[in-house]
């Protein structure tokens, strides 16, 4: 397999699991704020930025000495990526200051009704595309590394990074930070300790199973303390713990999904050195999954789900995320077929990896994954999105960064599977992890929607600790 494969999946593993250091996320919740602590992270990949272009520099390539500081920015830009990734899709949708449907007059006088799910889905959709422009530009790396050298393809994205400070201190004033909202992890691992020792595990995270431990219906069996001292959670922070675990549950379904999702070690890499490239190289074609969330994202935004809406056809995310986990599994599909093509059109047969047979290579066009590579990407744009959507929407303020992680740590868990059967991915053998991954993704879609289908018809975003929800209009708003 391709060494750049493996170096990205060992970053995913080193970036998601400082994600997931637990002080890290408290600090960011309840003490520092996460607008100070996405400062924080990006001072540190900047440093990081800097170590690598100055140890790609070709005269330290020629002596020998260009693995040393690569590792170390590799593990300074996963340290400031785990301290960034959880704090900023939270931080994007606090924008979002309403929290229930209002009525807004447009300038032509018609009446329309604003409602937050709708708007935060908009907003995440257009983040996730402002993500993958920066993905993109893997196309020029690509390019520059096999044209010029790796000190080009690692200093033209550390330019455009450089740009971030600018943007971060240009939006200071106008950005809504929240504030720091105190330690609530006490309080929320109190309410499930509870919920077990008067419950067990049976039916564990449905809404009456929490019923129990809410102060109103303890208080009618004349409870009203917890180990001696007064119970100091309401009814509403009970519902928020509920929809959060219900979350977190949703979450484990993703390693597979990821896996899926072109994470089978650097298998979909190897396969395109097979093919006829005519000299591109093999990462190539896989800049085709962020083009298409580039030109997705809007379709959907102001096509797709405004067309839904207007005939009232209910697409929650539930629904959005199965068919995510199914498109993920076509793809799967898509690439068991390819390399069975390749082995059948290679001159060495089932062993086209290290052919050196002829030109070495299958007859078959490295262009033929560019359907892969689509449906890949239209699989995040319906399952990650909406498990963006669902980290902000079903957490407390003060554990968003924290639920953000638990989501994140989802593709570490994805990337260690990945890495551990990269053994395994050889000749002739080829065919069967992209079979071995679909099969099981498209029962697990069923499984997952079956499930969690009722979550659809759930209030999408709450206000802590208070579940009314109403349309107002724009006056009694502001």
């Amino acid at each position: 397999m391709a060494a750049p494969g493996s170096f990205r999946i060992s970053f995913n593993i080193l970036c998601l699991l400082v994600v997931m250091v637990p002080e890290r996320r408290r600090q960011a919740d309840t003490r520092l704020g996460r607008y100070k602590t996405i400062c924080i992270g990006v001072v540190i990949c900047g440093i990081s930025h800097i170590i690598m272009v100055v140890g790609a520099i070709p005269s330290i390539l020629q002596a020998g000495h260009g693995m040393a500081p690569f590792i170390v920015s590799l593990l300074i830009l996963a340290l400031g990526a785990g301290i960034f990734k959880p704090n900023i899709s939270p931080t994007v949708m606090e924008q979002v200051t309403f929290k229930h449907p209002y009525i807004k007059t447009l300038k032509s006088g018609e009446r329309v009704i604003v409602h937050p799910e709708t708007t935060i889905q908009r907003l995440t959709l257009t983040f996730y595309a402002l993500i993958n422009v920066g993905a993109f530009f893997g196309l020029a790396t690509s390019y520059a590394a096999k044209r010029v050298g790796y000190w080009l393809a690692f200093l033209l994205p550390g330019i455009i990074y450089f740009l971030m400070p600018i943007i971060l201190a240009l939006v200071y004033k106008k950005t809504i930070k929240t504030p720091p909202q105190g330690n609530i992890l006490g309080d929320t691992l109190r309410v499930i300790k509870l919920a077990i020792q008067q419950n067990g595990f049976r039916k564990f995270g449905s809404e009456a199973y929490f019923d129990s431990v809410k102060p109103s219906e303890l208080a009618r069996k004349g409870i009203a303390s917890y180990k001696g001292k007064p119970i100091s959670w309401n009814d509403g922070f009970v519902d928020d713990v509920r929809r959060t675990l219900v979350a977190c549950q949703i979450f484990l379904f993703y390693p597979l999904y990821y896996l899926n999702n072109g994470g089978i070690g650097s298998i979909t890499n190897s396969q395109a050195g097979s093919m006829t490239t005519k000299g591109a190289p093999n990462d190539l074609v896989s800049n085709f999954n962020p083009l298409t969330i580039i030109i997705a994202s809007p379709i959907l935004n102001y096509g797709l789900y405004p067309l839904l809406r207007k005939h009232r056809i209910e697409f929650g995310p539930i629904k959005r995320i199965t068919l995510g986990f199914v498109l993920a599994a076509l793809s799967c599909v898509i690439g068991a077929l390819l390399q069975w093509r390749v082995y059948e059109t290679s001159p060495c047969g089932y062993y086209a990896t290290e052919c050196d047979i002829g030109n070495g290579v299958s007859t078959l066009s490295v262009w033929a994954q560019i359907p892969m590579y689509v449906l890949q990407a239209l699989s995040e744009l319906f399952a990650v999105v909406s498990g963006y959507e669902l980290s902000f929407s079903r957490s407390p303020k003060s554990m968003r960064a924290l639920v953000v992680a638990l989501f994140l740590f989802m593709n570490a868990v994805s990337s260690a599977i990945s890495q551990a059967v990269v053994p395994a991915l050889a000749d002739p053998h080829l065919i069967w992890p992209f079979v071995g991954t679909a099969v099981p993704g498209v029962l697990l879609a069923g499984v997952f929607y079956w499930m969690y289908r009722d979550l659809d018809k759930e209030t999408f975003l709450r206000e802590d600790s208070d579940s009314q929800q109403e349309i107002v209009s724009e006056k009694d708003k502001n």
